[in-house]
């Protein structure tokens, strides 16, 4: 009596398979529990065993992606034919060339090639036993052939048609190979396992360890949390710094010998950054559970690196301040940071960060935003920059911002217009003065 070979439902969530490989040849004789085909689902690949004996009969090729439970084949007692209408189920899709169901004979012939004929001859094989594959079922000499291999395979050395063509193409020996299928039947998974296992270096030996414990394990803990917290992204922006550094050169000048302090690229980029704030307060913000608060006070943040570590002092009311009252601010407190003096006070309440690598020769980079902020400013180093006037090559002084924001609370079309604003204000550092 005819079996109906079904696709299984792997898990509860399994919709549809797809038959990745038969693992046994048309016509071949199947055992109860010997390996039928691998199935691959979304989530696994596994070994599909039968359910039942019999002469195997695959309604569709490998390669077809079948709902489950679908009609994929029967398994026949000999002499046995499928039922009538016996052909692809409904649903199937398939990504090779679809095979028709087989049809074994017109009337009393038997449908095969007349190369296939030979080769059984030669052979001693009963072409009666076998299924083709061929158009409308028909014989042809590879079935033969891959039917002479599956009798002539040693004990516990059977294996599929495909196994074997991978085999090949690996260089591997199947007689060296242990099957691991029903009977002893050579797997795609055994032929992995064949493969010679590449050598492996010992794992390096360290001979220091630095505990993630104080300061670095503050600021481990807290770049971690901005990073799985925030939905960060990074705007590049390139800036003409001729008309600051200019004016630095001539306050150097004017200023020497008196007791203001001149102020540095950075406390230029300080005072501008807290001046764009106020034209663009989304980007002086924080995000709370009930939404995005605007901040009013404007208190910016500067990275000072410190053996160990990285410390952020707080300039309050940043954009209220003078330039030179900026100058004399971040010296102070850069100075505490450094030397061990400043107060936990002194490191908290920033609304906004400002961080610069250009004295480590850094162009561009993604600075990670302070927990509680919505966005940070890196500044690259200061460089030589051309343009073109009159098709004339002119020599400028430019650099790189970085401006890291989370898209939560601001988009990137704000993010870029506070950068304009920025530029604007930096190539008329004058108004940067008061």
């Amino acid at each position: 009596m005819a079996v109906e070979v079904l696709l299984p439902k792997i898990g509860l969530t399994m919709q549809e398979g797809t038959i990745d490989e038969w693992l046994v040849p048309t016509g071949a004789v199947v055992t109860e529990g010997e390996a039928l085909l691998r199935l691959a689902t979304d989530k696994v690949d596994v070994d599909v065993e039968a359910e039942a004996g019999g002469l195997f009969h695959p309604v569709v090729p490998a390669g077809t992606t079948v709902p489950a439970g679908a009609l994929i084949g029967w398994l026949l007692a000999e002499g046995e034919r499928p039922p009538e209408g016996a052909g692809e189920p409904a649903g199937a899709v398939t990504s090779t060339t679809t095979v028709a169901p087989p049809v074994d004979r017109v009337g009393d012939r038997l449908l095969s090639s007349p190369n296939a004929r030979r080769v059984a001859a030669a052979a001693d094989v009963d072409l009666t036993v076998m299924r083709g594959t061929g158009p409308g079922g028909r014989i042809v000499s590879e079935d033969v052939e891959d039917h002479i291999a599956a009798l002539a395979a040693p004990a516990g050395r059977a294996s599929s048609p495909l196994v074997r063509k991978l085999a090949k193409e690996r260089g591997i020996d199947l007689s060296e190979v242990n099957g691991t299928g029903p009977g002893g039947r050579i797997r795609r998974a055994d032929l992995d396992a064949a493969l010679p296992v590449p050598e492996t270096t010992a794992p390096a030996r360290s001979t220091e360890v630095i505990p993630l414990t104080g300061m670095r394990g503050t600021i481990a803990r807290r770049m971690h949390a901005s990073l799985q917290e925030m939905a960060q992204l990074t705007h590049g922006y390139e800036v003409r710094m001729d008309a600051v550094v200019s004016l630095r050169d001539r306050l150097k000048e004017e200023w020497a010998g008196s007791d203001l302090p001149v102020p540095s690229i950075n406390d230029f980029l300080l005072k501008a950054a807290a001046l764009a704030l106020r034209e663009h307060p989304l980007l002086n913000a924080t995000v709370r559970e009930d939404g995005i608060h605007l901040l009013d006070d404007i208190h910016l943040g500067f990275a000072v690196a410190v053996p160990g570590g990285l410390m952020v002092p707080v300039i309050e009311d940043a954009a209220e301040l003078s330039l030179t009252g900026i100058a004399e601010r971040t010296r102070a407190l850069a100075e505490a940071a450094r030397e061990g003096r400043i107060s936990p006070a002194q490191l908290e309440g920033a609304t906004f960060t400002v961080t610069s690598l250009g004295g480590y020769g850094v162009d561009f980079f993604t600075p990670v935003i302070n927990p509680g902020n919505v966005a940070i400013l890196g500044v690259g180093r200061l460089r030589d920059g051309v343009e073109w006037t009159d098709d004339r090559p002119l020599r400028t002084r430019v650099l790189t911002l970085s401006l890291t924001f989370d898209h939560r609370a601001v988009d990137g079309a704000p993010a870029a217009e506070y950068l304009r604003t920025l530029s604007e204000l930096l190539s008329r550092p004058l108004r940067l003065l008061v």
